[in-house]
């Protein structure tokens, strides 16, 4: 009877290793050499020219319904207002290019000069680097955690996040909560609606005295307008939303004033100072707005810019952007150039975790189809044996343990196969 069992078991071996094979091959294909990221940022690429490359959520959508047809299943796409990436699977970064380009106001053509294309490991180093804040614009930005998250479980929610891409990216926001809480990389506080209170600070005297007008009350407004009154200490705010109830409430929470979106041309007219986070994908501010209605400085915080760009002709005007917010430098900043050195350390040991990981899972198939075929072994009595059938299942597992190890470093997959089929059955006749 064992002899039987043993030449069934030898006869289906072929079958065995060549469905090993195959689940292989396909783990292969989503695995770090398929990995691409296609982007443009504030490195390379002003505001204006990234407005029109901004994605929002109907254009999003837009992308993912049609993805499958450009040949690509697995992606998500980062849109801030800083860059514009696309992280995934795909053969070349063209497809990744000609993909996000269908809904974008920008054509193709600026995009392919302007993008940069990162395949593999240094796709996946880049993606740790922007989760920690070290590719932001105002370094140690903690922001994009938040938009990277977004970005994810909205594609997700439909289908284009995979076993390899989850476990990314868990690597990746474990390597920013470490980097959060080990470093002071994040120290202090700096951002781009932080920065907009210093350059007031720094350009306008007696501000307590001055009106402020703060259009849109979204993430970035809400952090705008607690900012101005923490550290402008001023209640002389106007809050103006698109939808007024989000003014009033957070009106409401900060005793600042609110006015109906209705009111915006006359609450322009009086105020001193005009921060816009709208995120509007075109103005919401017009030169008729603003001329002939005194000095202003104004604020734009928004990508595209919701500000008309023949406003700043306008003599009375001083209009400021989000790249030049970027470029204030204070001891903070500098605080965190130290700690860049430390973050990098502890991404290098998260996506060592991560390729060790992808070495485990590109075996997977073979561990899980030893582990059944012991666990058939584990039924006959003969093989083992044994007088009845018993438990086998700590047994079974440091077998696959020791595969594990084995297949990862000799690489010779029929070999090991057998061989812990023997090891198995050697030790369970040893047992008896």
């Amino acid at each position: 009877m064992t002899s039987r069992v043993m030449v069934s078991f030898v006869c289906t071996l072929p079958l065995h290793l060549e469905m090993l094979q195959q689940g292989m091959n396909t783990i292969d294909k989503k695995n770090i050499s398929g990995f691409w990221v296609v982007g443009i940022n504030y490195k390379k690429t002003d505001a204006s020219i990234r407005g029109q490359f901004a994605i929002n959520n109907e254009q999003y959508e837009s992308i993912l319904s049609v993805a499958p047809s450009f040949g690509l299943n697995e992606f998500f796409i980062l849109s801030t207002c800083n860059r514009t990436e696309i992280y995934g699977f795909a053969d070349t970064a063209d497809q990744m290019m000609e993909l996000i380009c269908t809904e974008t106001e920008g054509e193709i053509e600026v995009f392919e000069q302007l993008a940069y294309a990162k395949n593999g490991m240094d796709a996946i180093w880049h993606l740790f680097q922007v989760s920690a804040g070290l590719d932001s614009q105002i370094l140690g930005d903690y922001e994009i955690v938040g938009q990277i998250k977004t970005a994810v479980k909205f594609a997700k929610a439909r289908g284009f996040i995979g076993a390899f891409m989850e476990r990314l990216l868990n690597s990746v926001l474990q390597s920013s909560k470490a980097i959060k809480t080990q470093t002071q990389l994040s120290g202090g506080t700096v951002s781009v609606a932080f920065a907009a209170v210093q350059y007031i600070k720094e350009h306008v005297q007696q501000v307590k005295d001055k009106e402020i007008l703060l259009l849109g009350t979204g993430k970035i407004g809400r952090n705008t307008c607690k900012n101005l009154v923490d550290y402008l200490h001023t209640k002389h705010i106007t809050l103006i939303n698109r939808t007024e109830e989000k003014a009033e409430t957070l009106a409401q929470e900060l005793k600042l004033k609110h006015a109906p979106l209705e009111d915006l041309s006359a609450s322009l007219k009086k105020a001193d100072i005009v921060l816009v986070a709208t995120n509007a994908n075109e103005p919401v501010i017009f030169r008729e707005h603003l001329e002939g209605n005194g000095d202003k400085l104004i604020i734009d915080l928004s990508i595209p810019y919701n500000v008309s760009s023949d406003a700043q002709e306008l003599s009375n005007i001083k209009l400021v952007n989000v790249d030049e917010l970027s470029r204030i430098k204070d001891e903070t900043l500098q605080k965190r150039e130290a700690e860049v050195p430390k973050a990098n350390d502890i991404i290098t040991e998260h996506i060592q975790e991560f390729v060790d990981w992808c070495k485990t899972r590109k075996y997977a198939p073979v561990l899980k189809a030893v582990k059944h075929k012991l666990n058939e072994l584990c039924q006959h009595q003969v093989i083992l044996m044994s007088p009845k059938y018993c438990d086998c299942k700590d047994e079974i597992q440091k077998v696959i343990n020791t595969l594990a190890v084995k297949v990862r470093s000799e690489n010779n997959i029929g070999c090991q196969y057998i061989g812990a089929i023997n090891e198995f059955i050697g030790t369970r006749a040893g047992n008896e």
